[in-house]
């Protein structure tokens, strides 16, 4: 093997060693950006930095505690009868006013389709958008009122079409019901498809599960060098060589 040939099996090694590495950091990058959007206003607004030295790590970890104390909390309450009705008549007063009652009702629908296996959603989809041979994941929302079919002239669904990673925007689009295409995928696996970007999409017995699975994706030298460093045997089979 050539140089040229070294050089481009030692990069291809090198690269499927790193890629899952780097996608992760940029992931884990992405989400803690939008955590901060959250906890930097909860450390301005009560003056943390005041009580741990101006150390702004400490602050956002206890400002990160006391979110999280505070969700756990409100999650206790309303399992309790007496708070349970008191969130029920807060929801209820909440969809009374026009503009809360739709941002409210979607990301209501959104949070549960994510977090339970059951949801409100009827299924998920695919329709060709923004153009054709492109698909979209949607949500079947209802079917169309009357009025819109009539001017279409067939039967058409409301669609939700999800935006990633962040699924609680979108856009509400009216499609006639033959160019719906179904597809064998829970609406619970489809959002956490759009909020991963498609990273975490890929059916679980596709994934590797074993180191051994990822040393046959590597060319053969490739594997057996990164294998005999993953196990120090590298000196002891160089040495037999040299003698023989």
């Amino acid at each position: 093997m050539g140089l040229f040939g070294k050089i481009k099996n030692s990069f291809i090694t090198g690269l499927i060693l790193l890629l899952p590495l780097l996608v992760t950091v940029y992931v884990l990058y992405f989400l803690m950006n939008l955590a901060l959007g959250f906890i930097d206003p909860v450390v301005e607004t009560m003056n943390l930095s005041s009580y741990t030295a101006n150390v702004e790590a400490v602050a956002q970890v206890i400002a990160v505690v006391l979110i999280v104390t505070t969700i756990a909390v409100i999650g206790y309450l309303a399992q309790l009868r007496l708070f349970r009705q008191l969130f029920g008549g807060l929801g209820k007063a909440v969809t009374i006013i026009p503009l809360f009652r739709t941002i409210y009702g979607t990301v209501r629908q959104l949070s549960t389709s994510f977090t339970t296996k059951e949801s409100s959603f009827d299924k998920l989809v695919l329709i060709e958008f923004p153009r054709e041979g492109v698909y979209s994941i949607g949500l079947v929302t209802d079917k169309s009122p009357r009025p819109i079919r009539d001017v279409v002239g067939k039967d058409t669904q409301s669609i939700y079409l999800p935006s990633s990673p962040n699924p609680t925007s979108g856009r509400l689009v009216l499609v006639p019901e033959d160019q719906i295409h179904e597809v064998d995928l829970s609406v619970r696996k489809g959002m956490r498809m759009l909020m991963t970007t498609g990273i975490g999409g890929a059916p679980e017995e596709e994934l590797p599960r074993e180191d051994e699975d990822f040393f046959e994706q590597l060319p053969d030298e490739e594997a057996d060098a990164t294998e005999r460093i993953s196990t120090g045997d590298t000196d002891d089979e160089d040495e037999n060589e040299r003698e023989n």
